[in-house]
């Protein structure tokens, strides 16, 4: 069963660390308008380079399985407070487009938080890496 964990976290990680590094390098393709567009939806404007350099880097970590914690619960958090922020104000989720992405990524994320990269892992790897058990 060990075995079928460690496949299921390495498989977690993957696709939710491409989904993430997609988002990350299309926000920082469009670098100048960032600011703007965090600034329309009630964010201070440098809250938009943050989340291009968090999605990017964190989502090559995950694939990497390198740091896993630490970037599953900051990804995890960026995705409630868009949840939180963006989506929920615009109406119920039977009438708004675009809820679906940010409750799973924010849940997968918390989830590789919470089990950690697994074995299948830089994390696991190094030999005197902290993040070695988990």
């Amino acid at each position: 069963m060990e075995t079928v964990r460690n496949l299921a976290l390495l498989l977690l990680r993957c696709a939710v660390g491409v989904i993430f590094f997609y988002h990350g390098v299309t926000k920082a393709t469009h670098w100048s308008a960032l600011a703007g567009m965090f600034g329309r939806m009630g964010f201070p404007g440098y809250f938009g380079y943050i989340a291009a350099c968090l999605e990017t880097i964190g989502g090559v970590a995950l694939v990497l399985g390198l740091v896993t914690r630490i970037f599953g619960i900051l990804l995890a958090g960026e995705m409630l407070i868009a949840f939180l922020r963006v989506h929920l104000p615009s109406g119920p989720i039977t009438h708004v487009p675009g809820y679906e992405l940010p409750m799973v990524l924010s849940a997968a994320s918390f989830l590789i938080f919470a089990f950690g990269a697994g074995t299948v892992s830089l994390d696991h790897a190094l030999p005197k890496s902290p993040w070695r058990r988990v």
